[in-house]
């Protein structure tokens, strides 16, 4: 009779969050202070901060005078 083998399931997600957390300790522990700065947790785990992008002007071009008003 043969030995009944559990599927072998990996989640992807954790197994990246496990390594992301072990990244952050071996950061910390090489750390001078008591804790990691914002900078330094977005230099380890490789983040970059995207800048919000403005928001564009109404579509609406501006007149010289005075302009009716919008009817909806």
């Amino acid at each position: 009779m043969a030995p009944l083998r559990t599927p072998t399931v990996q989640d992807h997600v954790a197994l990246a969050e496990i390594e992301w957390c072990g990244e952050l300790m071996i950061a910390a522990s090489a750390a001078d202070g008591e804790r990691l700065s914002p900078a330094r947790i977005d230099e380890v785990l490789n983040v970059t901060v995207e800048r919000p992008v403005p928001p564009r002007p109404p579509h609406r071009t501006e007149c010289r005078r005075e302009c009716p008003p919008d009817r909806t």
